[in-house]
């Protein structure tokens, strides 16, 4: 089998490192020549994508790939993948397509729970390019009858990206929005529930998100526990420095439930909640 990845970064690493030993060869994009050398000592082959071009290269490769993975996000022009490379996607045929995309597409539902039935809502400008890369990416796998999963993921952490990392930069802080709560998911049980899924082929939406929607203060306090340390002043939202896009991702609050992924895929997550993943983040730091 072979493995084609569009956008080779944390999350997409991590996929690729859990199911490396399944393939008899790995190819992923990079926007740079810089990380297209990091990607060749990784074992993966790397093919330069700037997501407005159609390099030959890459139109050859995925014409022997089984297995696709879009991990890039959309721009103004559309979802960069299907821009450039649908017909070839669809003259391939492989036997599986997964893009990841965010809980975002959902907006804001006043901290209630949602599900993949939930209808979209999006807020900001990034969400509404997702819906509309979502409804690409289902047109497509209707059109030319190939099964497209869509990967909805909360909240991204895990080695080198976590609480623990902003005490280390001297960068945490306990911003408070009462009733504002997120999801989140370790990095471990995306590359987990998206390898579970690839072997189930279909056309359908997961949620790849933990067990427990939680104010974001609750984790910083945790991780400063967790230290040793005191945990920062707590900071009003409202008179809070922070940019626009931070703002924005506070206007959406709602609790995203991953029972399909459990029930439909019989997924069991690593790391159910921010917990559980925190204290085993430090003692492997």
């Amino acid at each position: 089998m072979r493995l084609f990845v569009f956008g080779v970064g944390f999350s997409s690493k991590a996929f690729i490192e859990e199911v490396r030993e399944r393939f008899d060869w790995i190819g992923g994009t990079t926007r740079s020549a810089e990380k297209a050398v990091s990607l060749r000592t990784l074992g993966i082959e790397p093919f330069l994508f700037d997501g407005e071009s159609s390099p030959d290269a890459i139109r050859e490769a995925l014409g022997t790939a089984t297995h696709v993975l879009a991990s890039i996000g959309p721009n103004d022009a559309g979802d960069p993948v299907l821009n450039q490379f649908a017909d070839d996607l669809a003259r391939a045929k492989p036997s599986w397509i997964g893009y990841l995309s965010t809980v975002g597409v959902y907006g804001n539902h006043d901290g209630a729970w949602v599900d993949e039935e939930t209808t979209c809502n999006p807020v900001s400008k990034r969400s509404v390019q997702r819906v509309a890369a979502e409804e690409g990416w289902l047109a497509f796998a209707k059109t030319h009858e190939l099964p497209v999963q869509i990967f909805r993921l909360s909240g991204i952490y895990g080695p080198g990206r976590n609480a623990f990392e902003n005490f280390k930069k001297g960068k945490a802080r306990r911003l408070v929005k009462p009733g504002q709560v997120f999801n989140r998911i370790h990095v471990a049980d995306i590359a987990g529930a998206v390898s579970v899924a690839m072997t189930r082929p279909s056309t359908r939406i997961f949620n790849v998100t933990d067990d427990e929607p939680a104010p974001p203060q609750d984790v910083v306090t945790f991780a400063a526990e967790l230290l040793g340390v005191a945990p920062p002043p707590e900071i009003p939202f409202e008179t809070a420095d922070l940019t626009p896009m931070a703002r924005s991702f506070y206007g959406e609050n709602k609790r995203v439930s991953n029972k399909r992924v459990k029930d439909e895929l019989g997924y069991s997550f690593r790391y159910p909640n921010y917990r559980v993943a925190l204290r085993d983040l430090l003692a492997t730091m």
